[in-house]
């Protein structure tokens, strides 16, 4: 008895030191993990694609934007372009929602836009495909953003 009492004393510290040790290095890393910086990211990788799908089409253009803290990546107007999306609160289905007045023809040669990131701190996966290259220049004409 007095042997298993020394036993799961041992025990209990043992796994006390382990859990102190536990929650020491859990300490020590929350440190590692804060925020370079106060603005939440806002990053996108913009994309035009030669297809139906955007997880298949062949991708022909990209581009990347950031507009926290200041605008800029490879987009060929990140300031309007930051500019545009703060307007629409990020939603890139607000920058395409007006059909265009361009004439084009009904042929099926699919082209799929696509922008993946993140838009202050929320995660953006967001597609859009158009029939043929004439209805996504159409649509997307007015888009500081979508125009690249």
């Amino acid at each position: 008895m007095r042997y298993l009492r020394k036993t799961l004393g041992a025990i209990a510290v043992a796994t006390g030191l382990a859990c102190v040790g536990t929650a020491t290095s859990g300490i020590a890393y929350a440190g590692a993990a804060q925020p370079a910086s106060l603005y939440s990211p806002s990053a996108l990788v913009l994309t035009v694609a030669r297809g139906e799908a955007a997880g298949t089409a062949t991708v022909e253009r990209a581009v990347t934007l950031h507009c926290a803290p200041v605008p800029g990546g490879s987009h060929p107007s990140p300031a309007a372009a930051c500019e545009e999306l703060a307007a629409a609160n990020g939603d890139l289905d607000r920058l395409t929602a007006l059909p265009g007045d361009r004439p084009c023809t009904r042929e099926w040669d699919p082209v799929t836009v696509t922008g993946d990131g993140v838009w202050q701190g929320k995660r953006v996966s967001w597609s859009a495909t158009y029939s043929n290259t004439c209805e996504m220049r159409t649509r997307v004409a007015e888009s500081a953003v979508l125009s690249f």
